[in-house]
């Protein structure tokens, strides 16, 4: 991740008012819908947040992050899940190893947009879902100089070879579901 990183603690990360401007159940309503999801990779699980929710619906779920403080909060609250050190841009699973890849809150992070996408793309069975901050200026959340532009997520999708693209645009976040 690059210097985009802000730091926070996670009483912060998993404050009340941050989940439900998350949306998190709605969001793993979303990614479960148009298909049967039994395993899911988590890109930037920080606290396991999202990670909580989809294991809720007995799926099966790992997680990576740059932060190994993260990944130990991760590990308190699903102590039965795999989670490990990993960029985002090297993941180390070999090919299609999870239904679906979740990346919640991290795609603006990245160094490398396309590598990250290329690289989820060979770890899913299914698809990949980004879940990111709305391309607007908001009292909160990263800067609009480090958000990413809908079509811009479009064009690396159709440039990784995803075969399709559909985003879910939420009151503060939008939900892009990439299939393979």
């Amino acid at each position: 991740m690059n210097e985009r990183t802000y730091s926070s603690g996670v009483e912060r990360l998993r404050s009340k008012e941050r989940t439900e401007r998350m949306q998190v159940e709605k969001v793993a309503d979303l990614c479960t819908q148009e298909f049967e999801i039994k395993s899911l990779l988590d890109i930037g699980t920080g606290s396991g947040l999202f990670a909580e929710e989809f294991d809720k619906r007995n799926i099966s779920v790992t997680g990576v992050d740059l932060n190994p403080e993260m990944i130990e909060a991760a590990r308190k609250y699903l102590p039965l899940s795999k989670f490990e050190v990993a960029p985002a841009e090297s993941l180390p699973f070999p090919e299609k190893s999870f239904d679906l890849v979740f990346m919640g809150l991290v795609f603006h992070e990245v160094d490398d947009y396309k590598k990250v996408l290329e690289e989820a793309k060979r770890v899913a069975v299914k698809a990949v879902a980004v879940y990111d901050w709305n391309y607007e200026m908001q009292n909160f959340g990263p800067p609009i100089e480090h958000r990413v532009k809908s079509d811009f997520i479009e064009q690396l999708a159709l440039q990784a070879g995803f075969t399709g693209f559909k985003s879910f645009k939420l009151t503060y976040f939008t939900l892009y579901i990439l299939k393979k």
